[in-house]
């Protein structure tokens, strides 16, 4: 008896989990971004003054660090990313490591538990930051590592202190006074 043509059926059987496996990839990346806030409020030019005193700025920087996190991060990576369009092997370290930011991080819907305890989100924040510095400084482009995170620092810092949080409601500035990261184990609270 000939089976010419036919199809395996456990090939098929594992297509339907590989369809849900992107589906759900999907979900978490559309909910991912949905924590960003819109680079329209982000980046309007008429909630940009320079503050009245250094208690002022301070504060700026912790309420938009807070509120704008996910967009901040974003764009820290994107100049540390520009950074190393001539360095390859830093590249491919660094599309590696954003894999990992996106599934330990960014796209979480769930709290990140290790050996039945869960981490809070600094800790995976910090963890994930020291990491992915550390293994492109081992790539050998420590130069352009090093200035990449300083314009970086500065440029997210400076908006920070710079955009005024007047206009963020009231119970999103309280979200934002909760600290850099939020509430444990919930990057979008």
């Amino acid at each position: 008896m000939t089976t010419y043509g036919t199809i395996p059926t456990s090939s098929a059987s594992s297509a339907p989990a590989n369809l849900e496996f992107i589906s759900r990839a999907k979900e978490r990346i559309k909910s991912g971004l949905a924590e960003r806030r819109p680079w329209k409020l982000m980046l309007d030019i008429r909630s940009l003054r320079l503050p009245s005193s250094f208690p002022d700025a301070l504060s700026r920087v912790r309420t938009n660090l807070s509120f704008f996190r996910t967009n901040y991060a974003m764009v820290f990576l994107f100049i540390l990313f520009l950074s190393l369009l001539w360095h390859p092997i830093s590249l491919i370290v660094f599309i590696v490591m954003m894999a990992a930011w996106l599934f330990l991080y960014f796209l979480r819907d769930e709290p990140l538990a290790v050996f039945g305890r869960t981490i809070d989100d600094r800790v995976v924040l910090a963890v994930m930051s020291v990491l992915t510095i550390v293994f492109l400084l081992l790539t050998h482009a420590t130069v352009n590592i090093l200035v990449a995170i300083l314009i970086g620092a500065v440029v997210v810092v400076l908006h920070a202190a710079m955009r005024k949080t007047d206009d963020l409601s009231a119970d999103e500035e309280a979200a934002g006074t909760r600290g850099l990261m939020g509430s444990v184990g919930s990057p979008s609270s």
